[in-house]
């Protein structure tokens, strides 16, 4: 019990530590929000975890997700309008589901979807718990925590997990613009483009690698970081040029 206290203790601090370390003048927003869904899932203990946000026309957007699956949920939940990671955006609070099967009569379209892609071999999630990215009282976003087992979060996890919610929402917004209280909407314009060439830079390598789409994004990234290379920059270099895509593909298969 004290070794996994620890253990978790050391997790926090070097999740911590590795998130201020891309916080510098010129960071990379993907990387950084796809690194912190990343340590959500390690600290929290989710099966899956995403990050959504409002773009520069009130539309909400997937920008980063641990798995495809998980992906896909908060896209079905978008195309519904409605769901938990819906409304926590809306209201700008937090809002935990413990039991998605009690969830039909609040959010009928999105029950619906999970209850049609859940059969076959698709993971089932049974909780939700979404928290929201604010800026004072707007919100500009969610991170949302999914499990495959029903139940509650304990209090201290929810808190660390918001904690987690507003280093992603400092890492999108600049100084100057939290002080004026306008959201930067070019900034987040652009994380949501780069959002768009990553998942086809995905694609190319899926299918020149006959892999997963999770599996080509790992082969994305880790490219990108063992070169010193923006995550943005790499995958709109393999979508431009097909001789690079196989390079890599052919690179990171070995």
């Amino acid at each position: 019990m004290i070794q996994a206290r620890n253990d978790r203790e050391q997790l926090l601090a070097d999740a911590f530590v590795g998130l201020a370390d891309t916080l510098v003048d010129d960071y990379d927003v993907i990387e950084l929000l796809d690194r912190l869904v990343a340590y959500s899932v390690q600290l929290l203990a989710a099966d899956a975890a995403g990050i959504m946000l409002v773009d520069s026309h009130g539309r909400l957007r997937v920008v980063a997700s641990s798995s495809e699956e998980s992906d896909w949920t908060e896209i079905m939940q978008i195309q519904a309008d409605e769901g938990p990671c819906i409304d926590c955006v809306r209201t700008g609070r937090p809002v935990t589901v413990t039991d998605l099967d009690t969830a039909a009569a609040r959010w009928p379209r999105f029950a619906a979807a999970l209850r049609e892609r859940t059969t076959g071999d698709h993971r089932r999630y049974r909780s939700v718990h979404a928290l929201p990215l604010r800026l004072r009282r707007e919100a500009i976003g969610g991170m949302n925590l999914f499990h495959t087992h029903p139940g509650p979060l304990p209090e201290a996890d929810l808190r660390l997990g918001q904690a987690l919610a507003d280093v992603a929402t400092i890492g999108i917004l600049q100084e100057r613009a939290i002080r004026r209280g306008e959201v930067l909407t070019e900034q987040l314009q652009n994380a949501l483009n780069t959002r768009v060439v990553i998942e086809q830079a995905k694609g190319v390598l899926a299918q020149l690698g006959n892999v997963s789409m999770d599996v080509a994004f790992e082969r994305l990234r880790r490219y990108a970081r063992s070169h010193n290379i923006l995550l943005g920059d790499t995958a709109r270099h393999i979508v431009a040029d097909r001789a690079f895509a196989h390079r890599i593909a052919a690179a990171t298969a070995r």
